[in-house]
């Protein structure tokens, strides 16, 4: 025996062996390589993407009300889609594809709840993974799997709307390296020929210079580490409300009829089973009756309403998670690469994106109530920003008032009817569901935005089974058996004579901007040449002479007024908050810009439709009651506009008009009353200062500036704790024991609250974070330990940081252009 294996042995090692050997083994990394990296690309750029598609005018909301008033038990609908959010859409566009007779009815715009106040990510689950491979969970497994799938599907699908996007790991501790490559490598294996691109591992200064808004020292569980390196993997990323208006428009185009703000009210049997519903068009407040062979419910997030459910169980169905997004300005990451902390303070994952021109942090997770338009807590948006430091380079001040937009999102999590009283997570469904009740509703439940299209192949192969569907086709014969799913292979609307660079005609025949151009094709696909056709051109006399189309909305902000004609006529927008909101992205971009750009949106609008000045106003009030959940403020609305007469007008204010204002704006401009109150300008009159006691009128100040008195009120209020043989104030974060002999007087943080809360304005910021805030500015500025910092260090420098950072902006146009924040103009 050892004589065999000493041959066997010597055979092995020969040269020629070893070469053999070698070659296979290149072969098989090239082999793979390749595999790993052959996934969705760009299409190309074809002559068809250098002029305008064939024409095509959707048919109008009126004759889709018609079209669904005229239906009977006679000629029905095959299906009634109740919902037009990613799963209905997406259902509504299957199913039609298919040759079925599809009616879809949304209370709301078409995504208005859950499916645009996502992510925007096109990704399978990082996290999903590790739990699968952690917990050994075949379920999780299965979910990452189908979502890698489906998100090959989805970019090319729409390849206008959504896009490769590198997610950065930042590695402080060598020991986390391995663990991360290895995981994102079985992510990559996982994807197979679906992958987008191989991750990859960085070092720290190739990190620094893709990121160089990284923390080099420091993190949160050691302060000792410095920065060892990054791994780098790919997902997709999306803008999610045009995606979705994109998927209602190509389900019109195949026939299907649809109709927004068409609430169901109750639903009709026949016999034991469904065969219609009642639906009230909120717009005018009329109802009918629309017949279908068959309803689905695509069971997302809302509140309840009168609608009257088919089964018991239905109400169970939904448990409603609560996720919040922030976004800040873009200068806080790079335009091409994402960034993701897998271990955030509680254990939660949150991300940090640039998208739209803007970076998108976030997201939370808590239970929530089913309402509409919901707010996001403050508590959670500094719970967001104070993640976002613990990896920003200490030279970037996170302040509060770079929080542009803020908005919470409720996830679709659901619960199988069987097991609806079943406490905690028993229950839950990880995926999607589809159940039917045993009146013969269809419910589609659950799954996120990079699945909706295998939910609704799902959901309409489900309905067809159980309904015994048949086909409606020119030509076909009612008793032919349905088709299987095509979508896979359907690209959306403004697809198909779309390519990357199809924004330079755009810009060469209409004379565009550049940014606007790409924003239109990006947005658009091919239909932005139809957007550019609606464009008014500038006049002659304008100065510069260019660009000669595209006005804009917004001056930071691509958006042109053409979009909400187009909107308006192609797109089945009917309120102002459908045009800011979900056909444009401004107010998720920036709420305050949004607010600025109402009025001409509004104007616009009522041009179209012939609103008189009473539907006008109307919509000024309920576009800015939703922008308050878009987390603009509603004193920055008063300071804005104000009712004459009950008509909305802007307010016409100077650099520092005083303001009569709620007690929220109090505290953003705390300083400035101080210095005014206490007198030390000099020219405060005695009304002033009477109103000024009583927490009404407010002068308005810059940011960060302080005048001779705020500085006197502060050192005032310190040096009133101060010992009496010294004013001198020193600071340090960890709690001090004092002694008599203690001279000159030690002040924790908690204590420096203490004595802020003893500062008018300042009683009631404990709840808002401020020690906290305090807390980072002190480590930030260089202040550790016992170090001392004189009185005047604290006063001008730390409390200048920390009016910096807590406060946000005032909201006039002026102060704004006075103090410019980078495609912001001011925060929320």
């Amino acid at each position: 025996m050892p004589a065999v294996l000493s041959t066997l042995r010597n055979r092995l090692l020969t040269r020629r062996a070893l070469i053999y050997a070698s070659s296979s083994l290149l072969v098989g990394a090239g082999a793979t390589f390749y595999y790993l990296n052959s996934g969705p690309s760009f299409p190309p750029s074809t002559k068809e993407s250098r002029r305008p598609p064939p024409p095509w005018t959707p048919p109008s909301r009126f004759t889709n009300l018609q079209a669904l008033k005229t239906s009977s038990q006679h000629e029905p609908f095959d299906l009634l889609i109740v919902g037009g959010g990613a799963t209905g859409a997406g259902a509504a566009l299957d199913a039609a594809s298919r040759g079925l007779k599809v009616a879809l009815v949304e209370r709301d715009d078409f995504a208005a709840g859950t499916s645009s106040k996502s992510t925007k990510l096109v990704h399978g689950g990082v996290r999903y993974l590790q739990k699968a491979i952690m917990e050994l969970d075949r379920e999780q497994w299965a979910l990452v799997k189908e979502a890698l799938k489906e998100r090959k599907v989805f970019l090319h699908t729409a390849p206008y709307l959504s896009h490769m996007l590198p997610i950065m790991l930042p590695v402080y501790n060598v020991i986390q390296l391995p663990y991360y490559f290895a995981g994102c490598k079985m992510y990559d294996i996982l994807a197979g020929s679906e992958n987008m691109s191989s991750s990859y591992i960085m070092s720290r200064n190739k990190a620094l210079e893709t990121f160089p808004m990284l923390k080099r020292e420091g993190n949160r569980t050691n302060p000792a580490l410095a920065l060892f390196g990054a791994v780098v993997y790919h997902d997709g990323q999306h803008n999610d409300s045009r995606m979705n208006t994109a998927l209602i428009m190509s389900a019109v185009k195949h026939g299907a009829v649809v109709a927004n703000y068409a609430e169901v009210m109750s639903f009709y049997k026949s016999g034991e089973k469904l065969s219609g519903a009642r639906v009230r068009d909120e717009l005018t407040g009329e109802e009918f009756v629309v017949h279908a062979r068959a309803s689905s419910d695509p069971a997302c997030p809302k509140p309840s309403s009168s609608v009257a459910t088919p089964a018991s169980t239905h109400k169970n169905i939904v448990a409603p998670s609560s996720g919040i997004h922030i976004t800040l300005p873009n200068y806080y990451a790079p335009k091409t690469m994402g960034l993701l902390d897998p271990a955030t303070s509680d254990g939660r994952v949150i991300f940090f994106l640039p998208w739209q021109g803007g970076v998108i942090a976030g997201t939370t997770d808590a239970p929530a109530p089913l309402e509409k338009d919901p707010i996001a807590p403050e508590e959670e948006i500094r719970w967001v920003l104070e993640e976002v430091r613990h990896y920003l380079s200490p030279d970037i001040k996170v302040r509060r008032g770079d929080v542009l937009s803020a908005w919470s999102g409720l996830r679709p999590l659901v619960r199988d009817p069987k097991h609806a009283e079943e406490s905690g997570t028993a229950g839950l469904v990880r995926s999607h569901m589809i159940y039917v009740d045993p009146q013969g509703m269809l419910t589609v439940a659950g799954g996120k935005w990079t699945t909706y299209r295998a939910m609704a192949e799902e959901g309409i192969d489900r309905a067809v089974k159980e309904f015994n569907l048949r086909y409606d086709l020119a030509g076909k014969d009612r008793g032919s058996q349905i088709e299987k799913c095509v979508t896979e292979n359907v690209r959306l609307i403004g697809s198909d004579h779309w390519g990357r660079n199809m924004f330079i005609g755009l810009i060469q025949r209409y004379g565009l901007d550049n940014e606007v151009a790409k924003h239109l094709s990006d947005s658009y696909g091919d239909r932005a040449w139809t957007v550019c056709d609606l464009a008014e051109q500038y006049d002659e006399t304008d100065e510069g002479g260019w660009p000669l189309h595209g006005k804009r909305l917004c001056d930071l902000y691509p958006y042109i007024e053409a979009e909400v004609r187009y909107a308006v006529e192609h797109e089945y927008a009917v309120k102002a908050t459908d045009v800011l909101a979900r056909r444009t992205r401004l107010t998720f971009l920036n709420a305050q810009a949004a607010l600025d750009a109402l009025p001409r949106v509004v104007d616009i609008m009522a041009d179209h439709l012939g609103w008189d000045l009473s539907r006008k106003k109307k919509e000024i009030r309920n576009t800015v009651k939703f922008l308050e959940s878009m987390g603009l403020k509603r004193e920055v609305v008063e300071a804005q506009y104000k009712d004459v007469g009950g008509v909305p007008e802007p307010i016409p204010r100077g650099w520092r008009e005083n303001l009569v204002v709620g007690s929220e704006r109090n505290l953003r401009h705390a300083f400035s009353s101080i210095a005014t109150g206490f007198g030390f300008f000099g020219h405060a009159t005695p009304e002033q200062k009477n109103t000024l006691a009583s927490g009404t009128v407010l002068p308005v100040y810059s940011r960060a500036k302080f005048d001779r008195g705020e500085l006197a009120a502060l050192r005032a209020a310190f040096e009133s704790v101060a010992t009496e043989t010294s004013s001198l104030v020193e600071i340090t974060t960890p709690p001090v024991t004092l002694t008599a002999s203690t001279t000159p007087k030690l002040l924790p943080i908690s204590q420096v609250v203490q004595v802020l809360q003893h500062v008018p304005g300042y009683q009631d910021l404990v709840a808002k974070g401020l020690e906290k805030d305090l807390q980072y500015v002190i480590q930030e500025a260089g202040f550790q330990g016992y170090k001392e910092v004189g009185s005047r260090s604290l006063l001008r420098s730390i409390c200048g940081d920390l009016k910096e950072i807590t406060f946000a902006p005032a909201g006039t146009k002026k102060q704004r252009k006075a103090i410019p924040v980078e495609k912001s103009g001011g925060g929320v």
